[in-house]
């Protein structure tokens, strides 16, 4: 990870900004440093909680590890998991743990034995003071930087007594204060009603919430939280993350006020003449347009237009399917008369299948943003939101996410196009949810019929960027590809579906697809 900070750095959420003598520390955890503005504040002691199986134990490995690679010492001090455990957790993740100590303290557990059996002191109060003795005597003499203890449950059994173990916590924090070692304390939730423990997060630095919410369908998805960070700054609000073979990946929730727009307003060419007159000229970079109506009336295939033709002039188009296999996609482009493959062979053009139950929001919306940094994405097609909305696990969310991630794709000069089903063919149709607000321009496909065939028409209804046409176009489809036609000036009621003509003789031509 990059050690240099941008001035974005200086301060954006809670708290102070930073100073020369509260120095930051990498945690080694992608993502989390960027939320932490940094890393953790030296010398302090912190909080992790979490449910079991969120990940406590593969950040704190991280945390260490990255001490190592910075020759620092560190120390795990494990009263739950054995030490083979933790190796092969280590090992799961490709990691070595040559020079990690991990000193292995796990109480008595033959209480049947007379060894066992106390006669004066109760237990708990001999168990914990041999054991918290032996842990900082174990610290003392490794003089560590970094330390994690795992887990605070097994520390809450020994002393039993509330109070007993908040003088306990305060006394390991005064242990380590003033010798610029940095704790971390896992804490499983596993007290009596499984709640938060605010006394003990009262006591600490720092205190990080991991959550793993359930979902009926697909994977869990895992979000993670700041909730303190006394005297400096860091991004609040739950961030996604998730768990794989390396370790945890952390994806910071999108600010699209830190991100400075720079780029000239361009229009954006479909590559037919007809469609971009209906724009009044395309649509233009910065914006983001929805292409909105029933399933099958096109709305995919014109959007696979502008990609094509963004690719084919050069510029870094990116589509996003929800809905269609890769190989559907492809070959349906191919019949149209718009082979994609070349433009996938040169990099210009690039479509990802996206399967919502194995996907958070914060994920997508980091690919998307590794792909305007890294890849100057210039087009971003989204089909469809219908898909984006199965992906998020509620449904209010969604408009904020969407708000945000646009805001940002329009000041990067990013043209974004979505695509929205609603339900029914004809009639008045309902959407799954209004993001029309949201979109800088809208394009409504309808079907309508006529002289016995089913045919499609195009109108835009907005664009706040710029003038468009009023009129109503049919769309065509055929071998020879995607045509639009001239205005439909003989019919009323063609976006009901149910249009009646008015022109002057009882039949009027229109070409047939060919």
């Amino acid at each position: 990870m990059d050690d240099r900070l941008t001035p974005a750095d200086a301060g954006h959420a809670a708290g102070t900004t930073r100073s020369e003598a509260n120095p930051r520390i990498r945690t080694g955890v992608k993502g989390l440093d960027d939320i932490l503005k940094g890393g953790l504040p030296k010398g302090h002691l912190y909080l992790i909680e979490g449910d079991p199986g969120t990940g406590k134990t593969t950040i704190a490995l991280q945390f260490l590890l990255e001490g190592l690679r910075r020759g620092e010492k560190v120390i795990y001090v494990t009263l739950s998991e054995s030490k083979p455990e933790l190796e092969q957790v280590a090992l799961s993740h490709g990691w070595s743990t040559e020079g990690l100590e991990i000193y292995e303290m796990v109480p008595p557990q033959d209480d049947l034995s007379p060894e066992a059996q106390y006669t004066v002191f109760h237990p708990s109060e001999v168990e914990l003071a041999d054991t918290i003795t032996a842990i900082l005597e174990r610290v003392d003499l490794i003089k560590p930087q970094r330390v994690v203890f795992d887990s605070l449950s097994e520390l809450r059994m020994l002393a039993r007594d509330p109070l007993r173990y908040r003088r306990q916590i305060l006394a390991l924090k005064r242990h380590f204060a003033g010798r610029a070692c940095t704790v971390m304390l896992l804490d499983d939730r596993t007290a009596e009603g499984g709640g938060q423990d605010l006394q003990l997060q009262s006591i600490a630095h720092g205190v990080i919430i991991m959550q793993s919410l359930e979902r009926d369908f697909g994977i869990k998805r895992r979000r993670l939280e700041i909730r303190k960070l006394r005297g400096s700054s860091f991004r609040e609000g739950f961030h996604d993350y998730t768990i794989e073979t390396g370790g945890i990946s952390i994806f910071p929730r999108l600010i699209a006020s830190e991100h400075n727009p720079g780029f000239e307003r361009k229009s954006v060419d479909s590559g037919l003449n007809e469609l971009d007159q209906l724009f009044g000229g395309g649509i233009d970079t910065g914006t983001s347009t929805l292409f909105i109506g029933p399933a099958g009336c096109g709305k995919s295939t014109v959007a696979l237009r502008y990609a094509v033709s963004a690719a084919q002039r050069g510029d870094k188009a990116m589509i996003f399917t929800f809905d269609e296999a890769f190989s559907t996609l492809t070959d349906r482009a191919a019949g149209l008369g718009m082979d994609p493959k070349p433009c996938l062979a040169n990099g210009t053009l690039e479509i990802q299948q996206v399967d919502p139950a194995e996907l958070s929001p914060g994920e997508f919306v980091d690919r998307i943003r590794r792909l305007v940094d890294q890849d100057n994405l210039r087009v971003l097609v989204i089909d469809s939101m219908n898909g984006f909305l199965n992906a998020m696990p509620h449904e209010q969310f969604l408009a904020m996410q969407l708000h945000e991630l646009l805001a940002y794709l329009g000041q990067q000069g990013v043209a974004t196009i979505l695509t929205l089903a609603q339900h029914g063919f004809i009639g008045n149709m309902q959407a799954p949810v209004d993001v029309s607000y949201l979109a800088d321009s809208v394009l409504l496909f309808r079907y309508f019929e006529f002289n016995g065939e089913i045919r499609q028409a195009l109108s835009v209804l907005k664009k706040r960027s710029g003038r468009h046409e009023r009129a109503i176009r049919e769309l065509r489809f055929s071998k020879k590809g995607i045509s639009v036609g001239e205005p439909l000036i003989d019919f009323k009621g063609v976006l009901t579906g149910v249009p009646t003509f008015v022109g002057e003789s009882a039949k009027v031509e229109i070409p047939p697809v060919s």
